[in-house]
């Protein structure tokens, strides 16, 4: 058993770390970390983890770390200044490490870049080998996985325009963490739905534009939807003249067909958030619009797994050689 520290056990992301590592058969939680929360047990901050109840949480000391592995989950611009104290293999689930250009980092994050790890998107072409072969792993943004799952292969097989691909993608309310926030209030959330960090503003922009690759350049809404988690994201481009739309299909197979953790629905079954509910599973659909003349690629996926915590174990799994899919599912939770 590999003995592993969560660095950020206090919020949604660190919970789910949690109650993932409870039952994987490789992976034995050593110690947990939350400064503000040190001196709690694990039941106080998360009851429903009933076998880690009696777990401890303490402020970091890297002087007192005795495990073999880290998962950093804290907010971001947060893991930088513990990175360079953690010794053993670390993934990190903030945004500190997965951009390559420093100007993108000051411009949507603000403060000094800390520099760039190995991308942990695993279903990218050639980002597999390089998560296995490395110790400082960054964990992708929930919205930057269900985007670039979606749109990545079409732009690499050359079949859309990569400069204006349209994005208008919901998320849960646990995306944005769990300190209170008024709009996060179950008052102001559940009768409706509302568009945020409109204009190109949000700080995945960037990453989702690197993941993607060729040039590209997004037009990017997230929304917050009366949900807790989950991703339902709607990605356009326009179908590059005489190009077939059935090459889009056949794009999309040879990218995703080998993958346990992406699934191409039956024609006619469009993505939903309920799918990928408790899973580290990507569920995609596409069409092709032949009056606006463009591609329509719909994702869903749950921004606590295959967007956060689900996909930081299958990091983990690749760099300690352990079959990928250990300790994660695939089948959602429903209704």
């Amino acid at each position: 058993m590999v003995s592993v520290g969560v660095l950020g056990a206090s919020g949604y992301g660190g919970g789910e770390l949690l109650r993932l590592l409870a039952d994987h058969p490789q992976f034995e939680v050593g110690q947990v970390w939350a400064n503000a929360s040190a001196g709690q047990s694990v039941a106080q901050l998360h009851p429903h983890l009933a076998t880690m109840a009696d777990l401890q949480v303490a402020a970091f000391d890297a002087a007192k770390l005795d495990v073999d592995f880290v998962f950093m989950a804290l907010p971001h611009s947060q893991s930088a200044q513990y990175a360079a104290e953690i010794e053993v293999p670390v993934v990190d689930l903030g945004a500190d490490f997965r951009l390559q250009d420093a100007a993108a980092w000051s411009a949507y994050y603000g403060g000094e870049h800390a520099g760039t790890w190995t991308y942990g998107l695993p279903e990218i072409p050639g980002q597999r080998t390089k998560i296995a072969e490395s110790t400082k792993v960054a964990n992708p943004g929930c919205y930057a996985t269900a985007i670039a799952v979606a749109a990545a292969p079409l732009v690499a097989a050359g079949l859309v325009d990569p400069t204006q691909i349209v994005v208008v993608a919901a998320s849960g309310t646990s995306g944005a963490g769990r300190s209170p926030s008024v709009p996060l209030m179950a008052s102001e959330v559940t009768s409706g739905v509302r568009a945020y960090k409109v204009g190109g503003v949000h700080q995945h922009t960037p990453e989702i534009e690197q993941t993607i690759g060729h040039g590209a350049r997004i037009s990017f809404t997230p929304m917050l939807a009366p949900m807790a988690r989950g991703i339902l994201a709607t990605v356009t481009a326009p179908l590059l003249q005489g190009v077939d739309p059935a090459a889009v299909a056949q794009s999309l197979h040879n990218a995703y067909d080998a993958e346990t953790f992406v699934r191409l629905l039956p024609e006619g079954q469009w993505p939903a958030t309920q799918m990928t509910l408790g899973t580290n599973s990507v569920a995609l659909q596409w069409t092709y619009d032949a009056h606006a003349g463009r591609v329509i690629v719909c994702s869903a996926i749950d921004n606590l797994g295959k967007g956060a915590a689900g996909q930081a174990i299958q990091n983990a799994n690749l760099m300690l050689g352990f079959p990928e899919a250990s300790g994660l599912a695939v089948n959602g939770v429903a209704p």
